[in-house]
């Protein structure tokens, strides 16, 4: 019996070793993309950037150089949750608060300017009037979340025993 049970204890160190090698080898593969997409999207918006400077851009272009830097600050907080999963073993969720939080604020950005060209419109019709209200009451919502969204991570921070955020190393002490 005992033999068994040791062959047994055997088998699932060997199996857990191999699932923690591939899941970091799959983790690598994925941080390596998502720095790959990051840096090419960093380059895109510095392009956008350059341009809306040299025309003196309008709210339209400002609008999707904020977006595009937006999207890069998501694709950097995502890297960093792989990063932090990598070493910690454990899956946290405050990254992912951060990252819904950056999305809606990108997407407070596009209604807000979306409403605003509505409501500088010569002329005003229903269908204007209703996609207005619509975009209000999407506002609203989004006001909702991300309140919700900032409070969860208060929480989460004051949860923690040390109050740093997630994945930050804690320091050596020296004795």
């Amino acid at each position: 019996m005992s033999e068994h049970s040791e062959d047994q204890g055997r088998l699932t160190k060997i199996a857990s070793a191999i699932f923690l090698h591939t899941e970091h080898a799959i983790y690598a593969a994925l941080g390596i993309l998502l720095a790959l997409t990051a840096l090419v999207a960093l380059i895109e918006a510095a392009g956008m950037t350059w341009e809306a400077m040299r025309a003196l851009g309008g709210a339209q272009q400002i609008l999707e150089v904020i977006d595009r830097l937006l999207f890069l600050l998501m694709l950097i907080e995502i890297l960093h949750t792989v990063r932090v999963s990598m070493r910690s073993g454990t899956l946290t969720c405050e990254p992912f608060l951060i990252v819904g939080l950056i999305a809606s604020i990108r997407r407070v950005l596009v209604i807000t300017l979306q409403s605003s060209e509505i409501m500088h419109a010569k002329d005003w019709s229903p269908e204007k009037q209703a996609l207005f209200q619509a975009s209000m009451i999407e506002l609203g919502v989004l006001a909702g979340l991300i309140l919700t969204m900032v409070f969860a991570i208060f929480l989460l921070h004051r949860a923690r025993d040390d109050g740093r955020p997630a994945g930050e190393e804690k320091p050596e002490h020296v004795s």
